[in-house]
């Protein structure tokens, strides 16, 4: 079972925006990934529970940030409901979408496993449902993952292989690159993996 540190800042300008505490591990049914957020002064921030079922679909999620959260899951597309903590002020959404994603490194990895890409099928579009810093308002974006090359980096552990994907934005062709290792992500945009204290898993069936 994985656990570490992310810290997280803005991919333009560098600005620290605090980190995220993690452990995720694969299971019988898929793979949860679960962390608290803090700021870059320490204070409590939000939270991260990710459910996915052995397709990599999202069967929960539970988001919260600043006086917002969002639960959801893979129903008719997506389907969500955003709520303040009182569940007072509370909206349901519903796109038709393959997944969910987020500043989260968590959402990387989970696209990752929903895509599955392959040497022999090396990319893929995909439509998300994006929710935003940090009221967690929805936006829908569509990308383009492309597996670039996957090396393997001896270690005391024996081989890493670290996938490399190209990531594009269709609206305005942005793109960036995502190194994943298993169920952890090693570099991306906005995000650097601070500390890990156990190797990351490697999900067992792969197709």
């Amino acid at each position: 079972m994985p656990r570490g540190r992310y810290s997280l800042h803005d991919p333009h300008d560098h600005t620290p925006l605090g980190e995220e505490h993690f452990h995720c591990a694969p299971g019988p049914s898929g793979w949860r990934y679960v962390s608290q957020r803090t700021t870059p002064s320490g204070d409590h921030a939000g939270s991260v529970d990710l459910a996915l079922d052995e397709l990599g679909r999202p069967i929960r999620l539970q988001l919260h940030a600043a006086s917002w959260q969002i639960r959801g899951a893979a129903l008719d597309g997506v389907t969500w409901v955003r709520s303040d903590p009182a569940g007072t002020e509370a909206a349901e959404g519903n796109v038709r979408a393959h997944a969910f994603t987020g500043s989260s490194p968590a959402f990387l990895v989970a696209t990752a496993r929903l895509l599955r890409l392959t040497p022999d099928s090396p990319s893929a579009r995909v439509r998300l449902v994006s929710f935003t810093d940090p009221v967690l308002a929805p936006l829908t974006v569509d990308q383009s993952w492309a597996l670039v090359k996957s090396e393997a980096h001896a270690t005391d552990n024996g081989p890493l292989i670290v996938d490399e994907y190209q990531v594009s934005a269709l609206d305005t062709g942005e793109r960036h690159t995502v190194h994943l290792a298993g169920d952890v992500v090693l570099a991306a945009p906005g995000i650097e993996l601070e500390h890990l204290e156990t190797p990351p898993s490697t999900f067992a069936a792969e197709s």
